[in-house]
């Protein structure tokens, strides 16, 4: 009786431990704060890793997020052509949690910039009048949102 107890107790901890191998981002929300930041940063690695995280939200239930868009809003999701949807998505992201946060005003200009180079991302890979028309486009979202956005 004692080993069956002794073994029911080790397989218990096994599976906590598990649990919370597969889970990090659920075991510590009182990381919030450097979450979201580390989510709105203008840099590629910090566009990435929101992309992973959009696409896996569920994993990041315990952060209580708000994914939630209209994507580029009044404007063309895809102007021209060019796939800009995404990227306001990651915007709509920083605005809204941040707004949550009750820290939106500290938070717009960085939040306005890394849209900008999601959009200036998306028109590199094109040739040159492509992506010379792309990034006026991306200046001009960024300036409307710099702007105007709330």
């Amino acid at each position: 009786m004692r080993r069956r107890t002794t073994l029911s107790m080790t397989a218990t901890a096994a599976l906590a431990l598990a649990a919370l191998a597969t889970a990090p981002a659920q075991a510590a929300p009182a990381d919030k704060a450097q979450v979201l930041a580390s989510f709105t940063q203008t840099g590629a690695a910090s566009s990435t890793a929101w992309q992973a995280a959009h696409n896996d939200q569920a994993r990041w239930a315990a952060y209580d997020f708000n994914w939630t868009t209209d994507y580029c809003s009044k404007s063309p999701d895809n102007p021209f052509g060019f796939p800009f949807k995404l990227s306001c998505a990651r915007h709509d992201f920083g605005y809204r949690n941040y707004k949550a946060a009750g820290q939106f005003p500290a938070n717009k200009a960085r939040i306005d910039s890394a849209l900008y180079e999601d959009l200036k991302r998306v028109c590199a890979p094109y040739g040159t009048a492509k992506k010379a028309s792309c990034n006026a486009t991306a200046w001009t979202y960024y300036q409307a949102v710099k702007a105007l956005g709330d």
